[in-house]
């Protein structure tokens, strides 16, 4: 069996090492043209699940190298009013091996980490046109140079604005959230570490404004690996009606649109805002994939944003994919028939990838109450209070807690992943 994945993205490079370290004959194309191009270093929460998936898919040197290049991981989960206020906090477990615990990544450290051990497999600068499916069961992709190679299955792991997805399921819908976030990342001093909310570092934390806006924080801190300089990434959300038209705006102008719409937040958090270094900070309008009709397998399948593209809101979209790349490299490799097995991948994947696609949207959904220009401000203030009152009655808490751990860990107990404080 020869496997052709399309895109080095987290997913694809999951599968490639997992399909070659069972012995697959497998080629990788990736449209960037070196390893780091078209990447931004931001944070990467690796769930696990998908702490089990790179596991189980990786050679035991390269997951070895990809633990060294992880920051600490995050042991709260802390949600608080844009004004730094708390509303809940909860802990999570850390106390588990390196195959089964949270972590954090950089992209670019990750992307390099996975990338040892494929120099006979990823080849850079071949941008995927279109594929064909032959009459001898193969499967031949083309390229924007004029080259072409032939498989018996080809993947689609190329993201968002997945060519493979387009060609074969065109019904396929991805939809505009609602939502424009904006990002930056800022160096993690003792200065700027003074910024930060109660608990941010060593935490995962989210503001919550009273117009629906949310804000989330990461601090990654790498110990002195050399991996990268320690960093503060931030990450701002609202409804499109929040934003002014910022087409053609600078990144200095992008951050300046932050602080305008938030001048009661903390003051604090808006020197974090102000300190981002401008060429990190990027904006995005957040689109999501909605489930498509059921369809026929056949060699052609898909992994990850290809076939359930999702909003941040949960952090679980690279975890899925990983998940993905895990579950489809077993199935191939089972012995059994290529398109059976491609046939129960899908089926399995249609399911878990889109119950986290709809999760992730209820975090990030423009039409939601709290948006509204005048319900919006009373649901607001209702969804903290409910927080609040979750975070004094701990049986409430553990509830909400586990729940959330769940999407993120599906072999997990509850009390194994969260507990109250």
């Amino acid at each position: 069996m020869r496997v052709l994945i399309i895109g080095a993205g987290t997913g694809g490079l999951c599968l490639a090492h997992g399909l070659k370290k069972a012995g697959v004959d497998v080629a990788l194309f990736e449209r960037d043209r070196t390893p780091r191009s078209m990447l931004i270093g931001y944070r990467v929460g690796i769930s696990p699940d998908g702490s089990r998936a790179l596991h189980s898919c990786l050679p035991p040197d390269v997951f070895a190298e990809f633990v060294r290049t992880t920051a600490r991981p995050p042991k709260h989960i802390v949600m608080r009013t844009e004004k730094y206020g708390e509303l809940l906090v909860g802990d999570v477990d850390t106390d588990r091996d390196d195959s089964r615990s949270e972590k954090s990544v950089s992209r670019i450290a990750m992307r390099t980490a996975l990338l040892g051990g494929l120099d006979d497999v990823v080849r850079f600068d071949k941008t995927f046109t279109r594929f064909t499916q032959n009459d001898d069961g193969t499967v031949t992709a083309f390229f924007d140079d004029g080259t072409s190679e032939t498989g018996d299955v080809l993947v689609g792991a190329d993201g968002a604005q997945s060519r493979v997805r387009r060609q074969y399921l065109p019904g396929a819908k991805v939809v505009d959230t609602g939502i424009t976030s904006v990002a930056g990342k800022l160096p993690l001093t003792d200065e700027n570490a003074k910024l930060l909310p109660p608990l941010a570092d060593g935490g995962i934390t989210l503001l919550f404004g009273t117009r629906g806006e949310f804000v989330i924080i990461h601090v990654m801190r790498f110990d002195g690996t050399g991996v990268e300089d320690d960093y503060i990434m931030w990450g701002y959300a609202a409804s499109h009606d929040k934003f002014p038209d910022m087409k053609d705006m600078s990144q200095s102008e992008l951050k300046q649109v932050v602080l305008n719409l938030t001048p009661k937040f903390h003051p604090h958090m808006r020197r974090l805002f102000a300190l981002a270094t401008p060429e990190t900070v990027f904006q995005v309008r957040v689109r999501t994939s909605e489930r498509p009709r059921p369809w026929q397998p056949s060699n052609v399948t898909m992994i990850g944003d290809s076939v359930h593209l999702m909003t941040p809101g949960r952090g679980i979209g690279a975890n899925t994919a990983l998940r993905d790349a895990e579950l489809l490299c077993r199935k191939l490799t089972e012995g059994k028939d290529t398109v059976q097995a491609i046939g129960e991948y899908e089926r399995e994947m249609v399911e878990y990838g889109f119950q986290a696609v709809e999760a992730s949207r209820e975090m990030m959904n423009g039409g939601s109450l709290v948006h509204k220009p005048v319900i919006g401000p009373v649901a607001a203030a209702f969804q903290r209070t409910f927080l609040r009152v979750t975070n004094a009655v701990p049986v409430l808490k553990r509830k909400m807690l586990a729940e959330d751990a769940a999407e993120r860990d599906h072999v997990s107990s509850d009390h194994e992943v969260v507990h109250a404080r």
